[in-house]
């Protein structure tokens, strides 16, 4: 089973060049004969940013200039993590054509979804920088901290990923479940509002592991660095869901084209 799998993932690896390429291919084909282009992505998101920001930054009487970072960089996240989920859902569902016709390894469709969404990532990014730009750098070493803790978001993400893929070929309805728990999980997870603003129900963040993944790749960029549970919380996560995204690819891996 193990073995399996392990063969399937080294060849999506080595076939970098196709699921970059597939990727990158869907984005410009979204915005194809457009001016702007993927950029399309960065100024809608500025505009939800600035939005919510001044009209809730004014009811929860917060200063912009802390209000605003991090809600871009809640937003900008947490777009990133949803649209992996919920895409990869239909990962399989949707390449079922390439599946039944050619023996291409399945987890190259995981990965194009994970680096479509990287690279509008990027695209996003954008807004985070100007706003560290205009209000400054808080913390560099704890900005340092950001790239192994967007390392350990990403496989988080991609386990999760993987599960809702595999499942979603099986059960149909299951995409549909899955945007649905993503809608609930936004307003359950501390994203337009600080973790500390439940007060009374703050244990809706403490055992919220979502709360704790958003919160690792937040902070540092915030000037604060992650909490050593924040730290804990996110690898376990990745080490057992990988282990258990692992076990079930493997073990149903062949029935995939039948399912699709």
């Amino acid at each position: 089973m193990f073995n399996l799998i392990f063969s399937d993932l080294k060849q999506s690896a080595v076939s970098w060049r196709l699921w970059t390429l597939l990727g990158w291919l869907e984005i410009r084909q979204r915005y194809a004969r457009s001016r702007v282009g993927p950029f399309w992505l960065t100024i809608s998101m500025g505009v939800m940013i600035g939005s919510i920001g001044i009209v809730y930054g004014s009811l929860f009487g917060m200063k912009m200039s802390d209000y605003l970072p991090f809600l871009s960089i809640s937003l900008v996240m947490w777009t990133m993590f949803s649209q992996t989920v919920q895409e990869g859902s239909l990962a399989y569902i949707n390449s079922a054509t390439y599946i039944r016709q050619a023996a291409t390894p399945k987890l190259i469709y995981i990965l194009q979804v994970v680096w479509r969404n990287l690279v509008i990532l990027a695209h996003n990014f954008i807004i985070v920088l100007a706003l560290i730009v205009i209000f400054g750098v808080k913390n560099w070493l704890a900005l340092a901290v950001f790239v192994p803790a967007l390392v350990l978001y990403l496989l988080n993400a991609m386990w999760i990923a993987m599960i809702a893929a595999l499942l979603s070929a099986r059960f149909r309805d299951l995409p549909q479940i899955i945007s649905a728990l993503i809608q609930v999980a936004f307003y359950v997870t501390p994203i337009i509002y600080r973790p500390d603003a439940l007060k009374r129900f703050s244990f809706i963040v403490d055992f919220n592991p979502l709360a704790h993944l958003i919160e690792l790749v937040r902070s540092p960029l915030i000037g604060q660095m992650p909490s050593m549970t924040t730290w804990l919380v996110s690898l376990g996560l990745a080490v057992v869901g990988w282990t258990l995204a692992l076990a079930m690819t493997g073990r149903f891996l062949k029935r995939i084209p039948y399912w699709v």
